[in-house]
């Protein structure tokens, strides 16, 4: 039966997936803009530590004042309404929810959250995938060992990728490549919140209007993002990562085929099986035409002459040999499409992908000369940007993971352009999310790290 006809029925029935919103921003809005349209669900609380900004932005996606007036979870469920508060453990706690949607953007409190979830006996959509790129694996265990379903959100990049993986396994391909596509020029990678719109292609006058947090999109830009995304598609399919960063090579869609085969046949993969992202920039800067610099893609081979004389037979795009096709989405429509995995992981007990190995790191690297004292602001600030390496190269070297560079202070000079170590900073190690990220190394390698 399909998700929608399960949703339907559980509609029917009286008895809705039960949903709890942790983070009402941006992505967060856009889920709700749907949960109305969407049958068999009830959200019955959202947790914002802006509450009157959560009620604006329900606002702002059409929801009535009387749909989320009630006074406690309690009451939102009698009355089949929604309670807004600043309460997140009430709603991680309460027995009545099925689903958690972990949309705060906010790496850390996002591990609290996860694993509060866990031990409530709560199936988690974890939007915030920075906290899934330093941790997944091991909040992936955790949740199997608590009988739970933890799961990327659909509609988010990796999520899609991994549906596409899935799909070319399925039907007995063999994938080559995986990965979604950007905007991107190497200097992107010293990108700022002051420097983001002219280079994204917004004015500021456009951010303001649409409410965009400029940190956020600059993570974007600067290739922080990309790094991540990619880090948990790694971590969730096994697919292995370049072994000194993302390649980015420049590719309309019709030669997406073309550049990623291997090296050794005309491509840029170190090898087959890899992630890699496709920039819809040429190197000089001029646009390409027909890019993917919103969607996403998968590159399979066909191993036979029969099946590479299907590609031929019904048309399908590839490259020079006929060997390797790229299947593609343009678009993804993000926080629109977060209810498939509500759905998936609430009536199929499924996620829509989830980590389930360590392939994939994103360290700290510094984007301009840093000195002693000064105090790291995460991804899309002023300091540092993600750089995608395996996670065997991360631990061997002490890497910081870009998801734990918040509020940490320097002890040491790093160089534009070197990756901080431990050693470089004096992290906070009293937190859940270090904690977790040091267990998981333990887990998966012998620890390197020293934290000062």
């Amino acid at each position: 039966m399909s998700l929608h006809s399960k949703l339907q029925q559980r509609a029917a029935q009286g008895k809705p997936v039960r949903v709890g919103l942790i983070g009402a921003g941006k992505f967060g809005s856009m889920y709700l803009a749907q949960v109305p349209r969407t049958p068999g669900v009830h959200l019955v609380g959202i947790a914002d530590l802006a509450p009157d900004a959560a009620r604006t932005n329900l606002a702002r996606v059409g929801w009535k004042a009387e749909q989320s007036a009630a006074r406690s979870l309690d009451a939102a469920i009698t009355e089949g309404t929604t309670h807004v508060g600043e309460d997140w453990q009430a709603l991680v706690r309460h027995p009545a929810i099925d689903v958690i949607v972990e949309c705060t953007g906010h790496p850390i409190a996002a591990v609290d959250h996860c694993l509060e979830a866990f031990a409530n006996g709560k199936h988690v959509v974890n939007v915030t995938v920075e906290a899934d790129a330093f941790c997944g694996p091991l909040l992936a265990r955790k949740a199997a060992q608590a009988g739970v379903v933890y799961s990327l959100a659909f509609g988010d990049q990796p999520a899609l990728i991994c549906d596409l993986v899935d799909w070319a396994r399925t039907c007995g391909f063999p994938v080559v490549a995986a990965g979604r596509g950007h905007k991107w020029l190497p200097h992107f990678s010293e990108s700022t919140p002051d420097t983001v719109w002219n280079n994204w292609g917004l004015t500021p006058e456009q951010a303001r209007r649409g409410g965009l947090n400029p940190k956020m999109f600059n993570s974007f830009l600067d290739g922080s993002k990309p790094s991540i995304e990619s880090t948990a598609v790694a971590n969730a399919t096994g697919l292995e990562v370049p072994s000194n960063g993302l390649l980015y090579p420049p590719a309309s869609i019709e030669d997406i085929p073309y550049v990623t085969r291997p090296v050794s046949e005309g491509g840029v993969l170190e090898r087959k099986g890899m992630v890699e992202v496709i920039s819809s920039l040429e190197a000089d800067g001029r646009a390409i035409p027909y890019e993917i610099r919103m969607g996403v893609w998968v590159t399979v081979e066909g191993e036979t002459e029969y099946i590479r004389n299907c590609f031929e037979e019904y048309k399908a795009h590839t490259d020079p040999s006929g060997r390797y096709f790229t299947l593609y989405k343009r678009w993804h429509l993000i926080g629109l499409e977060v209810g498939v995995s509500v759905a998936s992981v609430a009536l199929r007990g499924e996620a829509t992908g989830v980590a389930t190995c360590w392939n994939a790191d994103v360290v700290a690297t510094a984007k301009r000369d840093l000195q002693p004292g000064e105090v790291l602001d995460g991804e899309g600030g002023y300091t540092v940007w993600g750089k995608l390496l395996p996670a065997a190269t991360s631990l061997k070297m002490g890497g910081v993971p870009l998801g734990l560079a918040h509020d940490v202070k320097l002890v040491r000079p790093v160089k534009k352009g070197q990756s901080l170590t431990w050693a470089d900073v004096a992290m906070d190690t009293s937190t859940r999310a270090w904690k977790v990220r040091n267990e998981m190394e333990t887990l998966f390698g012998e620890p390197s790290r020293k934290a000062a």
